[in-house]
């Protein structure tokens, strides 16, 4: 006789499977077999932690720093990050204002958990990040989605955001420098959403994990940089894992209004505790110390993103928009739809992605993660001679569909 099945959480049964587990489960497949897999998948820089930072997580260690810290982080990081803000950005920020967390993701759930609950809505310019609806879905709030187009590189207008708004829109997500478009929202289109967010009391969020990747020497703009007032409805999400190559160490941090933030250190308190305490020195010697990495790094990025640039827009009926930020291309591919290759016809971004996994040995995620299917995502976080070859791949396998 069979045991009875466990039911599950109506919470767990609203999100939906990624669409791209299957392509990534067969892209680890392939390559455990001896495949030739180029990974353009991957959502992280291709550089090693920089040695101070490695050395300060050492040392944490060999001091015995291994116990648990306050709920928000120890003081001297937060104190770190105030401090960065003021140097870097020109805002002040005490350090009860900043809640440390476990990674750039846990910060925007402690934040939905803290704000958003049943009849809330969250509006989200799309493409978007993978997790911005789920964790929306989680605290029981329902992501709205704004259609961006290409045409007009991604950007907002006031006439689109206001097509999305009702009486319960509660807050808008902004990720500038983008994940996965790489664009970056314009003085203006920032303008308008502080006037309307001002003018309804909304809640931003504003989400610059790629905040120091951003090609071009104009000054990236920001919300806070708007009106003097937004602050007091603005939150801010950052950490070191795209800046300073630290990914694995999970450092996010979040800064905002005080009550905000000692609500989202309760649900911290109930859930993670503090944030890893060895991870905390590493991230205070990141944040503290000499600040040539995130230089260094996106000043590497670019002869890629050139190269990556000019080979997508060689291939016949490709589109991309150049990136302006973060390490990304997403060219659109749907003229390739309806095409077919053996008898197989490509139907969508999730299909071509499985296509170019086949017959190109090339990982990539599909356009359909991100809330738009007509592209597909490539990273260029890797090295030039990967570059190089997948973008010969890529071009082959595309000429190859009839």
């Amino acid at each position: 006789m069979d045991a009875p099945k466990i039911a599950l959480a109506e919470r767990v049964l609203q999100i939906k499977p990624s669409p791209t587990l299957a392509v990534n489960a067969k892209a680890k497949a392939l390559k455990a077999a001896g495949a030739d897999i180029l990974n353009f998948s991957v959502g992280e820089p291709d550089f090693d932690t920089p040695p101070h930072v490695c050395a300060a997580g050492k040392k944490a260690i060999d001091d015995g720093f291994t116990r648990y810290t306050a709920v928000p982080g120890i003081p001297e990081l937060r104190e770190a990050i105030c401090q960065r803000f003021a140097d870097d950005k020109g805002w002040s920020y005490e350090p009860d204002q900043v809640q440390v967390c476990c990674g750039g993701k846990h910060g925007l759930y402690n934040m939905a958990q803290a704000l958003f609950g049943p009849g809330d809505e969250v509006l989200i310019p799309t493409p978007y990040w993978v997790s911005y609806p789920p964790i929306v879905q989680l605290a029981g709030a329902t992501p709205v989605e704004i259609p961006l187009s290409e045409d007009n590189d991604f950007d907002l207008t006031e006439e689109l955001i206001s097509k999305y708004v009702t009486a319960r829109t509660k807050a808008i997500i902004l990720n500038s420098p983008s994940n996965p478009t790489g664009a970056v929202f314009s003085a203006a289109a920032l303008e308008i959403v502080g006037k309307m967010a001002i003018k309804n009391g909304w809640v931003i969020i504003s989400d610059d994990i790629y905040d120091t990747i951003v090609y071009g020497d104009e000054k990236l703009p920001h919300i806070l940089d708007v009106d003097p007032r937004l602050k007091e409805q603005t939150l801010i999400l950052n950490g070191v894992s795209k800046s300073f190559a630290m990914t694995g160490w999970r450092m996010g941090y979040t800064l905002g209004p005080k009550h905000i933030i000692a609500a989202m250190n309760k649900i911290q308190s109930q859930s993670t505790s503090n944030p890893t305490s060895i991870s905390q020195k590493a991230a205070l010697a990141a944040v503290s110390g000499p600040q040539d990495f995130p230089t260094m790094m996106r000043d590497a990025f670019v002869p890629r993103l050139d190269f990556i640039m000019k080979a997508l827009l060689e291939i016949p009926n490709v589109t991309c928009v150049r990136p302006k930020g973060a390490f990304y291309v997403f060219p659109n591919l749907s003229a390739y739809f309806g095409r077919e290759f053996n008898g197989k016809i490509i139907g969508n971004s999730v299909e071509l992605a499985d296509y170019l996994l086949d017959e190109a040995l090339m990982a990539t995620v599909p356009g359909a993660a991100f809330g738009d299917d007509k592209f597909v995502r490539f990273s260029f976080a890797s090295s030039m001679a990967t570059i190089e070859e997948g973008m010969k791949r890529l071009a082959e396998a595309l000429g190859r569909l009839s």
